[in-house]
Formats: structure tokens, sequence, C-alpha cells
């Protein structure tokens, strides 16, 4: 009969004294983490709080002596935040829409309808993961500038954004490698049941891929959320710029405090959502386990 070999021993749990000593450190090494990953969102929040002079002050202080909200609402109206909020929300939006549509009847077609040359399509497009996303700025540039076929102009157009964040090898890969994993015994009965491959995909498949769909939801939002040097590159009027960009453009004259401020106001959306998706996160993590 084997058993289980853990740090401390189940006799040492059983007394007194090892309890609170184990206690004690798990306790202590759980707030030391919380500590670790909450002090700088603390300090990012009560900076804005502070006066300029206090914040530049040497040494710092761990509270602010006179709390200031001035600063949040000086950043809302100074940088124009409102409306660089909804182009960032208008371009991940559209971002995540077009990659959930056609990712997902990529990586079906790849895993359950198997193409000619499917392997080769796979391979071609898990290539690109080794190229770096540096070296793909500038063709991606001179395609949006000058649409093949169409000739098109697209800087300055949310579909500069759309179009290139639809090509995500990595969540097409994770997709199809989920969808390997759905059992076919599924698949056949909706099929005998007389469902077609677009009905299977509607009603069966998608349905039960709910954990990889929230997954790749958010590294869709959060991919364009955050990008700084191509929204830069698409959008040069000031008034369609994302809200990363317009932070660094707009930062010239502006004081520190309304800086983070405004640093603070943007990052709500994205914590917001992982604290409302972090279900999906732990589920998606896990979906890779399910066997067929």
């Amino acid at each position: 009969m084997s058993s289980t070999r853990t740090l401390v021993s189940p006799l040492t749990l059983s007394r007194p004294r090892g309890k609170a000593v184990y206690w004690t450190v798990f306790t202590g090494v759980v707030l030391l983490f919380a500590l670790a990953f909450l002090f700088p969102v603390y300090w990012m929040v009560t900076g804005a709080m502070k006066s300029p002079d206090e914040v530049a002050q040497t040494p710092p202080t761990l509270v602010p002596n006179h709390w200031h909200l001035s600063g949040y609402t000086d950043a809302w109206d100074l940088m124009q935040l409102p409306t660089h909020l909804w182009n960032t929300v208008v371009q991940a939006a559209g971002a995540w829409l077009l990659q959930l549509v056609f990712c997902t009847a990529a990586a079906y077609s790849l895993s359950r309808l198997r193409p000619a040359f499917g392997k080769v399509i796979l391979g071609g497009i898990l290539a690109t993961l080794m190229v770096p996303a540096q070296a793909l700025v500038v063709p991606k540039y001179l395609t949006v500038a000058d649409l093949p076929l169409i000739h098109t102009n697209l800087l300055n157009d949310p579909l500069g954004i759309w179009l290139p964040a639809v090509a995500n090898a990595f969540n097409l890969y994770l997709l199809k490698r989920f969808f390997d994993r759905i059992p076919r015994d599924v698949l056949e009965a909706a099929e005998i049941d007389g469902a077609g491959r677009l009905r299977t995909l509607w009603s069966i498949v998608l349905p039960m891929s709910r954990p990889v769909l929230g997954v790749v939801s958010i590294f869709a939002l959060v991919a364009v959320w955050q990008d700084f040097l191509w929204p830069l590159m698409v959008f040069s009027d000031t008034d369609k710029q994302p809200i990363s960009v317009a932070l660094v453009q707009l930062s010239q004259n502006i004081p520190l405090t309304v800086l983070i401020a405004a640093m603070v106001i943007a990052s709500i959306p994205m914590v917001a959502m992982f604290l409302v998706f972090q279900r999906h996160i732990v589920a998606g993590i896990s979906a890779g386990s399910t066997k067929g």
C-alpha cells in the first residue's frame, strides 16, 4: 500500500506544536505573497491621491498626508479618458469577436473536418510563432497601408487592429487541441441524430468549449488592450488612439499625480475582467486533461 510523502508528516501535524508551526508558516507565506502582489497596486492607487510635491519627496510616504481625489477627476477630463477608453473598447471588442469566429472555424476544420494538407497548414501556422513580433511590424504596416487586391488604406481605422489580430496562431492551436480532446462518441451521436457539421459545431462543440473560449477571449482582449507599438503606428489621429497610446502622447505637460490616476483608471477594466472570468481561466487550464 503506497503512501503519499509530504513536506510535513501527518504525525507532526497531529501534534499541537506541529500544527501551530505549520499554520504560522503557511499564513506568513500567504501574507508575503499577497503583500508582494497587492502593494504595487496600493502604491499606484494612493500615489494618485497625493500632492505632486509629496509624490516626489524622499523618503516617500506610505500613506498620503492629505487625500486628494482631484487627480482622478483631472485625469478624466484633461486626458480625455472617455474618448480613448471607448476607442480601446471598440478595438478590443472587434478583435475579440473576429478571433472567436475565424480561429474557432479554422481550429474546428483542422481538428474535425480533416482537410487535405491539414498538417502542413497547421505546421505553417505554428511556424509563425517562431518569428519575433517585431520582425512582422513593417510587413503588417505596409499591408495595412495598402491592402492587397483592393488597395485600401486601413490606417486610422479599427480594421487596422482587427484584421492582424485575427491571425493568432497560439489561440488557434489552443482551440484545436481542445477540439481534438472532445470525445468522438459525442460527435458520432450527433451525426446519428442527423446533425451536420455546422450544427454539430454550434450545438455540441461550442457549448462544451466554454472554458477554452473564455481563456481565448481573455488572451485576445488583454493583447489588444495592452498593445502599444502597433496602435501607435496605425493611429496617427489623436482622437482615435487607444488608451495605451494616449497615456504616452498626452503625458508631456501633465502632473505626475494625474498621469498615475489615468493609469489606475486604464487598468480597472482589465482587473475587473480578470476577477469576473478567473473561474474560466482555471477551467481552461484544466480542460487540457480531458481525454477522448
